[in-house]
């Protein structure tokens, strides 16, 4: 029972982190939109995410193929997966640079008048399932590293969509409530698709200090935030 379980609870834990990224990034769209849609977009995206994860599952030797060699360029190996990672951090820089800078330098207004009129559900979905595809890569890989057991697999991809689920509404509302986590958060994202793109190009950056970095960047915001509310008082 201990062999199967401490397995089983690591990936869980190793898949929640892996998906903070992508809550984050579900939380920063559905902020785009009204409030009515805004529990949907988050439950449409995290549940296509464990959609995919499980679809992809059911292809476990072919998602195993796209670590093999396609071609190299400038001496470096690049995979389907690396193809993958590669396109996906472009797409996470891109984002959340142009957010950044929209929040930043644009006025206000002229942002909010862009945002109605080029923001639409449907859009904001695909932005989003196109991000899933590539966590759920990532993430399958990850758990076949693992573990070999199909089950644990399976059983820890939807409890981890689960505790997503229910995380994303509290994360959504304190990065809606809190202006500056907002920004703090796309650098988050900016992270993430530089050691996406460093990792699809083989210069892996070790996980756990992209994660301690933002956990340190988070604290440090915390620290400000109640500053500034107790000087304010």
């Amino acid at each position: 029972m201990t062999e199967v379980l401490i397995p089983l609870v690591s990936l869980i834990a190793l898949e929640v982190i892996l998906g903070i990224d992508n809550i984050i990034f579900i939380s920063i769209l559905a902020d785009k939109l009204p409030d009515h849609q805004r529990g949907t977009l988050r439950f449409w995206g995290i549940g296509l995410a464990m959609v995919m994860r499980l679809v992809l599952l059911a292809f476990i030797s072919w998602i195993l193929q796209l670590d093999k060699t396609l071609f190299r360029v400038l001496e470096t190996d690049i995979s389907g997966k690396g193809i993958i990672l590669i396109l996906g951090g472009l797409f996470l820089l891109y984002k959340s640079t142009k957010e950044i800078y929209h929040k930043t330098e644009v006025a206000q207004g002229d942002f909010a008048g862009t945002q109605a009129g080029s923001n639409s559900f449907g859009r904001l979905l695909s932005e989003v399932i196109l991000l899933d595809l590539v966590f759920s890569v990532d993430s399958i890989i990850t758990a076949v590293g693992m573990v070999q057991e199909l089950w644990v697999m399976y059983t820890a991809v939807i409890v981890t969509v689960l505790i997503m689920l229910v995380a994303s509404r509290p994360i959504s509302d304190f990065i809606k409530k809190h202006p500056s986590f907002k920004i703090l958060a796309l650098c988050f994202l900016m992270m993430i698709g530089v050691a996406l793109l460093a990792e699809g190009l083989h210069f892996e950056i070790p996980k756990g200090y992209i994660y301690f970095s933002m956990a340190f960047a988070f604290l440090v915001d915390i620290i400000q935030m109640r500053t500034i509310r107790k000087d304010a008082h």
